[in-house]
């Protein structure tokens, strides 16, 4: 009885539904106009941002974002297509408190439908395996787990009739939490039996079932991947939009997010064409290679009018002079195919040996008519942005 996942946006959409309840989560696809969806959520909620790909256990692997306000969604979603995800799910986080949470699942096997039930739920249900109590599921069996969970007898028979209806072999909600009698689905994962005649009645797309890893990465992302195997530094790369017009060449965790953050600010999520950074001290070489990878996608890419930004807080530690000396070696690779789409170059640094590094910068973009503008501490970090903004207005 082979199985295939599906979304968790598509199975708690078909959960609320059959339990009489609303469901407000949204469901992002990276090849989608995704900024679009954020644009629609309601401004002062409080978010919860998480990868809807099938993968177990996501909150231990960072992969689930909680608190977060509707600015920061968008730089969650680039931060996990950095791990190579493409779907994603938003959902308004729901408060409560932790003893409110069980753990409830229904499994198809020969013996019939099986009920796994514990009044103690939520990410570290493992550790108390020996609370979870397995039936098969009848009646008898419905009233003992629901006074175990604190739900309706009708309720887990309703959670039951519609497992069947859909030919699901697994359903398993984790936590569910239980307020006053009232359930909310904080995590629902559903296997579907592929070999029942679901297809016949239109009730599954493609669109409905998920990969159960990260997509496969374009050749400029795996090379990032394999320099950063090798590499004590970091280094992080994801293809938001090969189409884009705006690509970005950042350092450093926090202002990597705060800059890509901007874009989405600006109205300009849409043209951002990647998201990653580089960090912890890279040599010269290295950040020629990974340079090269961001210039090979934004020249690829078939938008009339493009920038690249190269940006990042003040560093600490990293020297600024040496990144800078592989960063321009990668540029002038790519020199003269630049120039002829008309790229301009937009760059905010600083750090150790800052002063060398910019003037180095500013130097190379003169003499090869790539300068957008160059600057250090004394801008704003993210104030670089809208200036490259203005260059794709101006030249549109």
């Amino acid at each position: 009885m082979p199985r295939k996942k599906i979304s968790e946006f598509r199975a708690k959409t078909i959960l609320a539904k059959e339990l009489g309840t609303a469901y407000s989560g949204v469901s992002i696809d990276l090849k989608a106009n995704w900024q679009s969806t954020v644009d629609s959520l309601a401004a002062g909620g409080s978010y919860v941002v998480k990868v809807d790909q099938g993968v177990k256990g996501r909150f231990k692997k960072g992969l689930v974002k909680l608190g977060r306000t509707k600015a920061e969604v968008s730089g969650d979603i680039a931060e996990l297509a950095a791990k190579g995800f493409e779907f994603m799910l938003v959902e308004p986080q729901m408060d409560h408190a932790a003893d409110s949470e069980r753990y409830l699942a229904f499994e198809r096997q020969r013996a019939g439908t099986i009920i796994s039930w514990s009044a103690a739920g939520g990410v570290n249900v493992e550790d108390a395996a020996d609370g979870i109590r397995q039936a098969v599921f009848t009646t008898e069996v419905a009233g003992r787990a629901a006074e175990a969970l604190g739900v309706s007898t009708d309720t887990l028979q309703l959670l039951a009739k519609t497992f069947n209806d859909n030919y699901w072999s697994f359903l398993e909600v984790n936590p569910l939490v239980v307020m006053d009698g009232k359930v909310g689905l904080l995590d629902a994962a559903v296997e579907v039996d592929t070999e029942a005649a679901f297809f016949v009645d239109g009730r599954w797309t493609p669109e409905d079932f998920r990969d159960y890893t990260a997509s496969a990465p374009l050749p400029q992302a795996a090379a990032v991947e394999e320099l950063a195997s090798q590499s004590q530094a970091s280094f992080r790369l994801a293809v938001l939009n090969p189409q884009g017009n705006i690509f970005l060449l950042l350092s450093g965790g926090g202002a990597s997010v705060a800059l890509a953050d901007e874009v989405f600010n600006q109205g300009r999520g849409k043209e951002l064409g990647n998201y990653g950074e580089y960090s912890g001290n890279p040599n010269a070489e290295e950040t020629q290679i990974y340079t090269r990878q961001i210039i090979s996608l934004m020249l690829e890419s078939k938008a009339p009018r493009k920038v690249l930004v190269i940006a990042g807080g003040v560093a600490n530690f990293t020297d600024v002079r040496a990144t800078f000396k592989g960063v321009l070696a990668a540029l002038d690779e790519a020199k003269a195919a630049m120039r002829e789409q008309g790229i301009k170059v937009f760059v905010r640094r600083g750090g150790p040996f800052e002063v060398e590094g910019l003037a180095m910068m500013r130097s190379f973009l003169e003499r090869e008519g790539l300068l957008g503008e160059v600057a250090g501490p004394e801008m704003m970090l993210a104030a670089i942005i809208p200036l490259a903004i203005k260059e794709l207005e101006v030249t549109a």
